[in-house]
């Protein structure tokens, strides 16, 4: 058969292809979705239907020739990530660089550990403290999908040669705001964020103006699937991105940078603050209580 990655060379790509799905899914979700629906059923539909337009426009604007037709089914259908170029490689992972039985392990662990807060330990708070029980809930939830079934899938395909990078790098090792949004947590949506908005407007508004609008910008995303399918706690998502755009210029200032932010235990410390304190805005009281704990109920978990 032959290989799909030769269909067009980068240089034949328009600017505007590969868009259509990412604008107009969402908007097909949000003006026609049964009224009826659970709230949080909604909100998965606008969540899926926004990371598939992400997902489709990775792919359209990544022609790699030599990419085998399996690559690009499993890129699109069975891979979380955002980096078409390393996973259709044709360049197989040399064995040095697949997974270890320890990773695999690891991985499994975690699982199971989300599992456990999900169904079990969020069943122990009491039914008056809704939103703690969803807040463990929402802990469980991020460590069985992000930390736990990404990265068995990614162990799995790297385990066949395919460079499909774990999403989560150990974000609590990090030292700075920089480490933690740059390379460690979320690479998949930080992958997207850099090629199509950063790379873009970094030459057009300069680095600061371009870190900050892809800040904004994701705040703006957080809103539309956390705030809207809530009903309530509207901008507060964008208020803890842009405190982390803040958050992260403060760091790399010479004020920050002479009382050692950005590395030790110091930008380790102020990274974590910046993160914890102001996430309570993230994950606002009204998704909680009108998300988390209904599909937890649901799911027989609370």
């Amino acid at each position: 058969m032959e290989n799909v990655g030769t269909r067009i060379a980068p240089e034949q790509i328009s600017a505007w292809r590969g868009w259509g799905p990412i604008i107009v899914f969402p908007i097909v979700v949000l003006i026609f979705a049964p009224a009826e629906w659970p709230r949080w059923a909604f909100m998965w539909l606008l969540s899926l239907v926004i990371f598939a337009g992400c997902k489709w426009l990775t792919w359209r604007r990544t022609p790699v020739p030599g990419a085998q037709w399996w690559q690009h089914a499993g890129y699109l259908l069975a891979w979380p990530g955002l980096n078409a170029g390393a996973f259709l490689s044709p360049d197989r992972l040399p064995e040095k660089d697949r997974p270890l039985p320890r990773e695999w392990v690891s991985a499994a662990i975690k699982l199971l550990v989300g599992i456990a807060l999900f169904w079990v330990v969020a069943g122990w708070v009491s039914r008056e403290h809704r939103i703690l029980a969803g807040w463990v809930g929402m802990v469980g939830l991020i460590l069985m999908l992000h930390f736990g079934a990404f990265h068995l899938l990614s162990c799995a395909w790297r385990s066949v040669g395919v460079d499909a990078q774990p999403l989560m790098k150990r974000p609590l090792a990090s030292v700075s705001l920089s480490e933690f949004w740059g390379r460690r947590w979320n690479t998949a949506f930080r992958d997207f964020t850099h090629r199509f908005l950063f790379r873009p407007l970094n030459s057009w508004l300069g680095p600061r103006r371009a870190i900050f609008a892809g800040f904004v910008f994701s705040g703006i995303v957080h809103d539309l699937v956390i705030s809207v399918p809530a009903v309530g706690g509207y901008g507060w998502p964008t208020l803890f991105f842009g405190t982390q755009a803040v958050g992260m210029f403060a760091e790399r200032s010479r004020a920050g940078r002479a009382i050692g932010l950005g590395q030790g235990w110091r930008g380790r410390l102020f990274a974590l603050l910046t993160l914890i304190l102001p996430a309570y805005g993230l994950f606002h009281p009204p998704f909680v209580r009108n998300i988390i704990v209904p599909f937890m109920q649901a799911l027989g978990a609370h």
